[in-house]
């Protein structure tokens, strides 16, 4: 988030760090249900590293210039907690570790309520509940389905996308979201 401050500050931006602290229990189901659906659909039963999104996204990456994560969430909270953003073996070494740190000490319902708390979700915009203020002017306790999938669609991008100005690429995504959540069944965190 500091990083992210002193970015804004150097493209000429005021200083801007939007976050507030929400519990598990003040975040929509929809909003934890629709993180689990558009970021890590097995997050409930691995134990930090899905392998089987790590080795497609290696060969889709052997052969593609646009790249894409094989993260789950936890490794996604380990990067946003205790490191530094970037692409390298030496922090993906470091994730790792930090990973298996966080699988064991923290239970699930933790690391959801870290990662919906900490993402970048807009232009210093930190958390759910920023979020939820900016593009819905509500709590995230009271997020639609519709909301939250719209919310959960800009975490690839939350500086290029929008939540409320969706291309049709994003409503397309935001549909398969939705359809996701709906297959995923009861969330037991």
């Amino acid at each position: 988030m500091i990083e992210r401050g002193f970015q804004r500050k150097a493209a000429g931006k005021d200083w801007k760090i939007d976050k507030q602290w929400k519990d598990f229990d003040e975040i929509s189901d929809n909003m934890k249900r629709a993180a689990v659906a558009a970021e890590d659909q097995s997050f409930l039963e691995h134990h930090g590293f899905d392998f089987r999104a790590i080795e497609k996204a290696i060969e889709k990456n052997a052969h593609s210039k646009k790249l894409i994560g094989g993260s789950t969430i936890s490794q996604q909270v380990a990067k946003n907690v205790f490191l530094w953003d970037g692409r390298s073996l030496l922090r993906k070494g470091i994730e790792a570790y930090f990973t298996v740190l966080i699988e064991t000490f923290w239970s699930k319902k933790r690391i959801m309520e870290v990662y919906l708390n900490e993402i970048e979700m807009g232009d210093g915009i930190y958390g759910i509940e920023a979020a939820s203020q900016a593009y819905f002017h509500k709590s995230a306790a009271d997020l639609t389905k519709h909301e939250a999938a719209a919310i959960a669609v800009i975490f690839p991008s939350p500086l290029r996308w929008s939540a409320t100005n969706p291309t049709r690429y994003l409503r397309h995504r935001q549909y398969l979201i939705m359809k996701n959540m709906r297959r995923l069944g009861p969330l037991d965190f």
